[in-house]
């Protein structure tokens, strides 16, 4: 099994809603889910009452999209290959595909875009394989070459992940070198000689001093 079968009711969840139970209660956004129960969303005061002893995790916000820390989802979920992102001073990563407009190869090369996702073409800082668990899922669909199992992709990540970065720097070095020849070819045999013929040679400038004579003497 190389996706748990809470994953994707997860990811369609609809958190920071209010609780229908405690409306007039603070802290009422529904903002948790039960990982055992695999049901809707709900709040602080639904948690002490109908999942206390449940396995339990918490949802936040960035920006509008929905983010898990790392330091709770990697206990259950096995989340190598996706981007994480420092936040609050709280790593985590994003469940869920951002909108945004398609990067062509071309277009992100020429800004400098090192890194994509393999599912939504999303720039990413890190030579990870996904942005989110959501574009990860989709990727094990079309792959079948990761899992979300804790501890079954450590090493194949780890190795394609190397390969990613020698293949960014492959890149990288093929372009300089391709820059480097066309400048040699730009400038003419001619511009090449006259260049080289146009610096004066340089001689010492000290000179040895003659021999000194005196004066004759008045007579």
């Amino acid at each position: 099994m190389m996706v748990p079968p809470w994953l994707e009711s997860l990811l369609s969840t609809a958190f920071f809603t209010i609780c229908s139970r405690h409306r007039d209660t603070p802290r009422n956004e529904c903002n948790m889910y039960c990982l055992d129960c695999m049901d809707d969303a709900f709040c602080f005061y639904c948690r002490s009452s109908r999942h206390k002893d449940h396995l339990v995790i918490q949802i936040r916000r960035s920006s509008y999209h929905d983010v898990v820390r790392v330091a709770e989802i990697q206990k259950v979920l096995d989340i190598s290959g996706v981007q994480t992102y420092v936040i609050n001073s709280a790593r985590v990563l994003f469940l869920n595909e951002r909108p945004q407009p398609k990067i062509s190869s071309s277009s992100s090369s020429s800004k400098g875009v090192s890194y994509l996702c393999e599912i939504c073409s999303r720039s990413l800082l890190d030579p990870f394989r996904f942005c989110s668990l959501g574009c990860k899922l989709v990727g094990i669909r079309k792959k079948g070459d990761t899992s979300f199992v804790v501890g079954s992709n450590k090493k194949n990540e780890e190795e394609a992940m190397k390969q990613r970065r020698e293949g960014i720097t492959a890149t990288r070095l093929a372009s300089k070198q391709q820059g480097d020849d066309e400048e040699l070819r730009e400038r003419s045999p001619q511009e090449m000689y006259t260049s080289s013929a146009s610096t004066p040679p340089h001689f010492n400038s000290r000179r040895r001093k003659g021999i000194p004579h005196r004066a004759p003497f008045a007579s």
